[in-house]
């Protein structure tokens, strides 16, 4: 095994996927790839100076890069790489980044189903398209 593409977002859900996926690293000599998909930004209004489009456009990547930092730092004893990735799709980022992985792993939130029906699910997209084994953490501890 070689590479485990890990999708965070900053949730204690997904700290669990890191966890899991660093132990299966461990087990068997894989690298980490964390990967936090952003939306990229709605703007309705004018922009009326740098700063305020630097508050726009910058701050969402700041923040994914910011998570991903912590989560990195939050693992021992694996090769870790981060993206911070702009994309309005967190399911399609998500397959691109399984292309010639050998897991990939994620939580899952549990929006019920009423709400995936209408909004999709992003686990769900990705046990459908996935290119790569796919490992989804559920709530709770594991172990």
């Amino acid at each position: 095994m070689g590479r485990i593409v890990v999708g965070v977002d900053g949730s204690d859900a997904s700290k669990r996927a890191l966890e899991w996926a660093a132990e299966e690293a461990r087990l068997h000599g894989a690298s980490l790839e964390l990967v936090f998909v952003y939306h990229p930004p709605y703007v309705s209004e004018t922009i009326a100076s740098p700063e305020q489009a630097d508050a726009i456009f910058l701050r969402p990547k700041q923040d994914a890069e910011r998570v991903l930092a912590q989560f990195a730092t939050e693992v021992r004893d694996v090769p870790v790489e981060t993206l911070a990735v702009e994309d309005a799709s967190p399911a399609n980022a998500l397959v691109d980044h399984s292309r010639g992985a050998d897991m990939l792993v994620v939580s899952a939130r549990g929006m019920g189903a009423f709400r995936r029906l209408i909004l999709g699910s992003v686990s769900s997209q990705l046990a459908h398209h996935a290119e790569c084994p796919l490992v989804i953490i559920r709530g709770g501890k594991h172990g």
